[in-house]
C-alpha cells in the first residue's frame, strides 16, 4: 500500500468542505483492482463523475488510465492520471480535435458523421465508435442515454458495420445505477444477440459506467466471469467506466449550522446549498442522506441560498439542532466537486483529504478572488 503522508497543513477548513476519506476510498479501489485481475477488464475513472486529482495519486494503482466528455477532462486525466487515455465528447468542435487527439490513446466518436469529419486527423490513434443499443437501465428519463431521439451513440448495425474499417473498438454506456447483476447480464445477453456479429469484428468494447459492482453484496466473481467470458468469446478487450463505483461513499460534504427556525415543521439553515455544491439532489429531485437518521426530532436542513427548494432533506437526530452544529451529508463525492458552481455568490467548500493516519490535509481552499475571476 503507498505511503500517503501529509505534506500540507493539518488545520481543519471553515465549513462548508467536501473531506474525502481515503480509507473509504481504498475500499471502492480494492474491489477494482480485484474484478480487474479475475476478469481482464480494465477500469477507466470518468472524469464527468469525479475529478479531483488530489487523490489521483492513490487511484491511479487500482485504475488503468481515464475516460472523458470533453477537451479538458482529456487533457486533465492525461497530465494528471496519466495511464491510457481515452477521448470522448458528444460533439467534437474544428479547433479542438486535434488538441484532443493529442492528449489520448483512443478517441471514442459519438456518430458516424463525427467520426467521417474528424477520423482522418485521429488516424494516428486508435478510434471507436458510440453504439447505442436502445434500451438501459435508466431510472431517470433526464439521464437515459436511450430515451426516445437520443443523439447519444448510433444505432443501425449495418451502417456501424459500414465504418468498421475505421475503427477499432466500440463503446456503448447504457447502464445507470444498476446494482443488480441479473439485470446487468440480460442486458449483457441482448447486446450479445443483436450486435455479437461487430463485437467479433473490433478489437475493444467498452461497456460504460453505471454499474455498481462496487457495493457491499454485490456478487462481483459472477460479474468477473461474465465479463471474462465475453471477452473471450469475441478476442476483445473490455473496458469499464467506473465513476461513482469508484467513489461511492468515499466523501462527505461538512456543513454547519447557522440559523434554526419553525415554520410548521423545525427547520436548520446551514452554511451551504444543494444548487451551489450537491446540484444533483435538484436535478434528480432526492433527498441527501444523514447518518444516523433515526432521531426523534425531525430537521428539515435547508440551504442558504435564495432558492427556495434549496433543501438536503428531513432528517431525525437525537437531540434539537442548534447553531453551529455541525453535520456531515454522506455520500458527497460522485457529481458534486464536478458541478459546484457561484449562485448566490455562496461561500465555495473547500477541499479536504482523510489520510490513511487519520489527519485531515487542505488540498484546496476558494476565495473571492476565485468568485471574481469566474465572472467578468
Amino acid at each position: 500500500m503507498p505511503d500517503y503522508t501529509p505534506s500540507g497543513p493539518r488545520v481543519l477548513p471553515k465549513t462548508p468542505y467536501y473531506l474525502i476519506d481515503r480509507s473509504r476510498l481504498q475500499r471502492n479501489l480494492d474491489r477494482i483492482a480485484r474484478l480487474r485481475e479475475r476478469s481482464g477488464a480494465k477500469a477507466l475513472l470518468a472524469l464527468k463523475c469525479f475529478a479531483t486529482w488530489s487523490v489521483f495519486d492513490q487511484m491511479r494503482q487500482c485504475m488503468d488510465g481515464t475516460t472523458s466528455s470533453s477537451l479538458f477532462e482529456v487533457r486533465l486525466g492525461r497530465e494528471r492520471f496519466g495511464g491510457e487515455t481515452h477521448a470522448y465528447s458528444v460533439a467534437w468542435a474544428d479547433h479542438e480535435i486535434d488538441a484532443a487527439v493529442s492528449h489520448a490513446d483512443k478517441i471514442i466518436f459519438n456518430s458516424i458523421g463525427q467520426l467521417k469529419r474528424h477520423g482522418d486527423r485521429a488516424a494516428h490513434i486508435e478510434r471507436g465508435l458510440r453504439l447505442n443499443p436502445g434500451f438501459s437501465a435508466s431510472h431517470f428519463d433526464l439521464a437515459d442515454p436511450a430515451r426516445p431521439f437520443s443523439r447519444l451513440g448510433e444505432r443501425d448495425a449495418a451502417a456501424i458495420e459500414a465504418v468498421l474499417d475505421r475503427i477499432s473498438g466500440l463503446m456503448i454506456h447504457n447502464q445507470c445505477e444498476n446494482g443488480d447483476f441479473t439485470l446487468f447480464e440480460r442486458m449483457l445477453d441482448q447486446l450479445e444477440q443483436r450486435f455479437g456479429g461487430l463485437f467479433e469484428q473490433v478489437q475493444w468494447v467498452s461497456l460504460g459506467g453505471g454499474i455498481d459492482f462496487t457495493a457491499d453484496g454485490y456478487p462481483l466473481d459472477e460479474f468477473a466471469e461474465r465479463l471474462r467470458r465475453f471477452a473471450e468469446r469475441y478476442r476483445v478487450q473490455v473496458y469499464l467506466e467506473p465513476g461513482e463505483a469508484a467513489i461511492t461513499g468515499a466523501a462527505t460534504l461538512e456543513v454547519t449550522v447557522l440559523d434554526t427556525l419553525s415554520n410548521d415543521r423545525n427547520l436548520a439553515i446551514v452554511d451551504s446549498s444543494t444548487e451551489a455544491h450537491m446540484l444533483d439532489l435538484l436535478i434528480y429531485r432526492q433527498s441527501a442522506r444523514i447518518e444516523p437518521d433515526d432521531g426523534e426530532h425531525q430537521f428539515m436542513v435547508c440551504g442558504n441560498s435564495c432558492l427556495a427548494g434549496d433543501v438536503f432533506g428531513t432528517f431525525g437526530f437525537a437531540q434539537p439542532l442548534q447553531v453551529g452544529d455541525r453535520l456531515s451529508i454522506q455520500n458527497a463525492a460522485g457529481y458534486t466537486m464536478v458541478k459546484k458552481n457561484w449562485f448566490n455568490g455562496v461561500r465555495m467548500p473547500s477541499i479536504a483529504i482523510r489520510e490513511l493516519d487519520g489527519s485531515i490535509r487542505v488540498v484546496r481552499e476558494f476565495t473571492f478572488a476565485d468568485y471574481e475571476a469566474s465572472h467578468s
